[in-house]
């Protein structure tokens, strides 16, 4: 894989492009930044790019927050290492926005992602009913804290266009592993979400075969590489299973 270019690829056709929102939204470019906002107050509402320089940088910050603060919305400034100006995260926190958990962009050819079968005793079925999608939900309000449901609405809307492929990971009837695939129609790459796993079923390699598995389901789409922002927790495993960490992102938000 060629790194630099598969970063151009990534950061073209997926973060410099105005699109569809998953939840109903529509991205929209003003001046030097590509913003959202979620018609759901619980959605996610920020700025997925910028293009800033050290003449403007504060100011296009100070509107940008002001712009979410009149519509009673939180804020996520999604910050990559390559944005500019070099010291933007010294400015989006004097701005008042505060740093989350620094996550690596990994990325792999789908075409090297190993085939791991499931363990002994655990299927893995893709998500197409009402009651899977609220097993979906069950995992991830146990695994990651918190309520879910705008994420099950948002995965409601796209099941039908085709859009998110949902999974689970069942033992006999009990669901022990959640996680889906986003599929960015017209672009290379499909995103990799989720895969939280009950902690008493962890380190017996079913999040590696739902890696696996999604990106079967990449492939049979037609696109060529698997992304997703990955925690310390799971860069192993991925760097195992054929990614490369291309650069770091951190979310700097504001209640």
């Amino acid at each position: 894989m060629d790194h630099a270019a598969t970063l151009a690829a990534f950061d073209r056709q997926l973060r410099n492009v105005v699109r569809p929102t998953l939840d109903g939204g529509t991205f929209e470019r003003v001046g030097p930044v590509i913003r959202c906002v979620s018609p759901n107050p619980d959605g996610w509402s920020g700025i997925e790019w910028s293009d800033l320089n050290e003449s403007d940088a504060d100011e296009v910050i100070a509107e940008q927050l002001r712009y979410f603060a009149e519509r009673n919305r939180a804020v996520e400034w999604k910050y990559y290492a390559y944005d500019e100006p070099a010291d933007l995260p010294d400015r989006l926190r004097a701005a008042g926005l505060a740093p989350g958990e620094e996550e690596a962009l990994m990325v792999a050819d789908v075409d090297d992602v190993p085939d791991f079968p499931s363990p002994e005793g655990i299927r893995i079925v893709d998500v197409s009913d009402e009651d899977d999608l609220l097993r979906v939900k069950a995992v991830h309000d146990a695994v990651f804290g918190g309520d879910h449901t705008p994420m099950i609405d948002s995965m409601r809307q796209r099941l039908h266009t085709g859009a998110v492929g949902p999974v689970l990971a069942l033992a006999g009837d009990e669901p022990v592993c959640a996680a889906r695939v986003d599929f960015h129609v017209g672009t290379d790459f499909a995103s990799l979400w989720g895969g939280g796993t009950l902690p008493e079923w962890r380190g017996k390699g079913i999040y590696r075969a739902m890696v696996s598995h999604r990106a079967r389901l990449a492939r049979a789409r037609g696109h060529r590489y698997l992304r997703t922002d990955a925690l310390p927790t799971s860069r192993p495993i991925l760097e195992k299973m054929g990614f490369v960490r291309l650069t770091t992102t951190v979310p700097y938000t504001r209640p």
